[in-house]
């Protein structure tokens, strides 16, 4: 039986995306591969950024980096999901 691979972007209405297929390697699971890797390396880099910039940081740039910190989290945590679902 195939299972549903949940991709890590949605629909243009928000709704959650999946992908089921039984070609692993195919060109959709390829675009979704690397999605998720971009996704995760921003994330490090953005964490990094977030080191360097804590400790003089005005209030409105903390703002602005709880909210991009909030983004990659979230972008993060639907990798997780999606690779945990992974046969």
């Amino acid at each position: 039986m195939r299972e549903a691979r949940l991709l890590p972007w949605s629909s243009p209405e928000g709704k959650t995306s999946y992908l089921i297929t039984d070609d692993r390697g195919g060109r959709l699971s390829r675009l979704a591969d690397i999605a998720e890797a971009t996704r995760l390396d921003m994330g490090v880099r953005l964490l990094a950024h977030a080191d360097d910039m804590l400790p003089n940081a005005t209030e409105t740039q903390l703002r602005f980096l709880a909210e991009r910190l909030t983004e990659a989290l979230r972008d993060i945590l639907l990798v997780a999901e999606s690779r945990d679902r992974k046969p």
